[in-house]
C-alpha cells in the first residue's frame, strides 16, 4: 500500500439508475427472468469514503437513508469478496463512510451501485489492481444490478442483468431533468417478481419489449435531449413490472394516476418500483415540477403511502463517463 493510499481518503460516487424501459421475459433454468431493459445512471448519487481502520476489522458507518442491517449491507459483501480474491494480506481492514442519498428499496438501484462503487474504492484503498473480467464476476455475484455499474452511464441490460451493453445515450446538449417521487413504502424486489409469477402482467407483454428494443437501438446511434423526451409516453408504460408493483401495493396505482395530474406530465416507474419519474427539458422545470408535488402533498391532492410524506428529488441525467469506476466526488 502506497503511503497516499494509506493516508488520503478515497471518495467514490454510486450513482442512482432509471430504468427507461423494462421487459420481462420467461423464467429461466436458475429461477431468474430473461430481462431487456434501457438504464440511465443518474447525478443523484450515494457517496462512500474509505480509509484505513484503525482497529483489525472493516467498519461502515451510515448517514442518510437507512439501508438496514450492516451485515446484510452489499457495501459489506463486496469487500468480503474482494479480500477473498485478492487475499488478506493485500488486503488490510478498512473504515468505509456511506452517505446514503439514494432512497432505499425504491427501484434506483442504490444498494446495488453502493457494492460497485466499494469494489472500485476498495481496491483504490488497497492500492491494489484486479482486472475487469474478476471485478465483473464479483459484481455478478453480489446482485443482478450490480455490473450495470461498473460501466457507462446509459447501457441495454439482458439475461438477469450480467449482460451490459454501452450505448452512446444522449448526444448534444444532455441536460435532461429528471423528478423522482419515491412513496414511503419499500418494495421489495422479490415479492413484485413473485406477483408476476403469479400473473400480474401487463395486458400486451410485447409492448414493454418492441419499445426497449426500439430505444436500445436508438442510443446506439445516439438521440438527442428532444427526441428522447418525444418519445417519454411510450416508455412510461414501457415497464413489465408495473402491474407486479401496483399488486404488491395497490395504493401505488391510484398515488400514480395523482401524481400525474399534479405535474401534468407522463409517469414512469423505475425498475419494480415504487419510484416514478417524469422528464423535462431542464433541471429547472423538474424542480417547478416538484414544486407543484410538494403543494399537492401539502393540499392532500397526492396523499401520502406509509404514513408519511414521499421523497421528491429533482436530478439530472449523469454525464458521459460519470459512474462509480474510476470516480471521485467532485
Amino acid at each position: 500500500m502506497t503511503s497516499e493510499s494509506r493516508h488520503v481518503p478515497v471518495v467514490r460516487l454510486a450513482p442512482a439508475k432509471l430504468n427507461l424501459s423494462l421487459s420481462v421475459g420467461g423464467r429461466r433454468s436458475d429461477g431468474y427472468h430473461d430481462l431487456h431493459s434501457v438504464v440511465v445512471q443518474l447525478a443523484l448519487s450515494d457517496v462512500l469514503t474509505f480509509t484505513r481502520a484503525a482497529g483489525p476489522t472493516d467498519s461502515l458507518h451510515v448517514s442518510g437513508h437507512d439501508p438496514g442491517a450492516v451485515a446484510e449491507n452489499l457495501v459489506v459483501r463486496a469487500i468480503a469478496a474482494l479480500r477473498r480474491a485478492v487475499g488478506p494480506a493485500s488486503a488490510p481492514p478498512l473504515a468505509i463512510r456511506l452517505d446514503k442519498r439514494i432512497p432505499v428499496a425504491a427501484g434506483l438501484g442504490g444498494g446495488s451501485s453502493d457494492a460497485a462503487a466499494a469494489i472500485d474504492g476498495a481496491l483504490a484503498a488497497w492500492d491494489v489492481e484486479l482486472d475487469e473480467r474478476r471485478r465483473r464476476d464479483i459484481a455478478g455475484s453480489l446482485g443482478s444490478d450490480v455490473p450495470l455499474f461498473l460501466g457507462g452511464p446509459v447501457a441495454l441490460i439482458e439475461g438477469r442483468g450480467e449482460r451490459v451493453t454501452e450505448l452512446r445515450g444522449v448526444v448534444g446538449r444532455a441536460d435532461i431533468g429528471v423528478l423522482l417521487v419515491v412513496p414511503a413504502a419499500a418494495v421489495p424486489t422479490s415479492a413484485v417478481f413473485a406477483a408476476f409469477a403469479s400473473g400480474a402482467r401487463p395486458t400486451d407483454p410485447g409492448a414493454s419489449r418492441a419499445a426497449s428494443a426500439h430505444l436500445a437501438a436508438e442510443l446506439a446511434a445516439g438521440l438527442t435531449a428532444r427526441q428522447l423526451l418525444d418519445r417519454a409516453g411510450i416508455l412510461a408504460t414501457a415497464n413489465d413490472l408495473a402491474a407486479a408493483t401496483v399488486a404488491v401495493l395497490p395504493a401505488l396505482g391510484p398515488y400514480r394516476r395523482a401524481l400525474r395530474r399534479a405535474t401534468r406530465a407522463t409517469v414512469g416507474q423505475s425498475g419494480s418500483g415504487p419510484a416514478l419519474w417524469a422528464l423535462y427539458a431542464s433541471e429547472v422545470a423538474a424542480e417547478a415540477a416538484a414544486m407543484e408535488v410538494r403543494a399537492a402533498v401539502v393540499d392532500g391532492r397526492l396523499p401520502d403511502v406509509g404514513g408519511v410524506p414521499p421523497s421528491i428529488l429533482v436530478t439530472t441525467f449523469a454525464s458521459q463517463g460519470v459512474g462509480s469506476r474510476g470516480q471521485e466526488e467532485p
